[in-house]
């Protein structure tokens, strides 16, 4: 690229020779010149306006900075209302679990008492429970209402932790109380020893050898000769050995002063010290002793003396069936147990 300078007066005139290379340069401190007097202008112009306050500029800013606010708010705003939908959301589960949780712990058997009281918390701005507890219609006058701030939404989100933790201690306390029951069960003879119906129940009765009036002690289970005989409940035992009228006969300590005898055995599955647990196998129908023909005579002692097995049978299918109806959750086994 050639450049020609004429002086007039003298009638001279110069060529210069510029390359690509010069050119870029040339071109490039050109708009960097430009770029430079534009923030000085920007700079010592603009924001001297902006500060003082001039009417034109002033306007301008305005509404760039109320643009940007717009935008801002529109964006907080939209969130919010999402953030407030999904806790109100929370807030029914949360409240229809608590609500669920002490219906459970009432059928456990569990006291209002017992249940840990949370402190009351102020006014929850969404609502609360709003579909809480009843599934079905609703409704009502519209009543609009501004939206949430982030402020009242982390109270709401605070009162749901305490909710969620107080639902979590009803819970623990439910389970805790239904494996107590559940371990009082098994430690108490109610599960019935032989499967079918009671030949002979407890009290007078005429004797099947004399014919006369006479006290049975115990329930006779009519089975089999070989029918397996249950523990009706876990506990020790005490004896596996022949008792004179008794016949093969097997006795079960419980505690507590209850003992289980399981007479007219024909064959023992266990022995002297054994513990055994609520349903276990521990010996055969049989027709041994003072017996006319193979069943089972069962007996439940407490402190030594015979009470009527039927009325321990009777509480182990009410406690089942309560059990069934009131269990939350799955029952652990355990290997402690409840005294009274």
């Amino acid at each position: 690229m050639d450049i020609l300078i004429t002086h007039g007066g003298l009638a001279r005139t110069r060529s210069f020779h510029v390359g690509p290379l010069q050119l870029g340069v040339i071109v490039a401190t050109f708009v960097l010149a430009m770029m430079m007097m534009s923030g000085t202008i920007y700079h010592f112009i603009f924001l001297k306006a902006a500060r003082e306050g001039w009417p034109v500029v002033s306007h301008l800013t305005g509404l760039v900075v109320r643009d940007e606010t717009e935008q801002r708010d529109r964006f907080l705003r939209e969130n919010l209302d999402a953030m407030a939908q999904k806790v109100g959301e929370m807030q029914a589960k949360v409240v229809k679990l608590e609500a669920m949780g002490e219906r459970v712990a009432g059928l456990a058997g569990i006291k209002p008492e017992e249940l840990r009281v949370v402190e009351t918390l102020g006014e929850k701005p969404l609502g609360g429970g709003e579909a809480a507890t009843v599934e079905g219609g609703r409704g009502g006058p519209y009543v609009p209402v501004s939206s949430p701030s982030m402020v009242q939404l982390n109270s709401v989100v605070d009162a749901l932790e305490l909710q969620a933790a107080r639902s979590g201690d009803v819970f623990t306390l439910t389970e805790s109380r239904l494996l107590e029951r559940r371990l009082e069960m098994m430690m108490v003879p109610s599960a019935p020893p032989v499967r079918g119906p009671i030949g002979s129940g407890f009290g007078f009765r005429l004797d099947p050898f004399t014919r006369h009036a006479a006290l049975h002690t115990g329930l006779d289970f009519p089975a089999p000769q070989g029918t397996p005989i249950h523990a009706a409940a876990g506990g020790v035992v005490l004896n596996a050995e022949s008792q004179g009228a008794y016949g093969q006969a097997v006795e079960i300590d419980h505690g507590n002063g209850l003992v289980t005898r399981y007479a007219h055995t024909s064959k023992f599955h266990v022995r002297p010290g054994e513990v055994v647990r609520r349903g276990q196998l521990i010996a055969n129908v049989g027709n041994t002793g003072r017996s006319t023909g193979a069943h089972l005579h069962f007996e439940v002692l407490l402190n030594g003396v015979q009470q009527n097995p039927a009325r321990f049978l009777a509480r182990g299918e009410d406690l089942s069936l309560k059990e069934q109806t009131a269990e939350a959750s799955p029952e652990r086994r355990s290997g402690k147990r409840k005294t009274r």
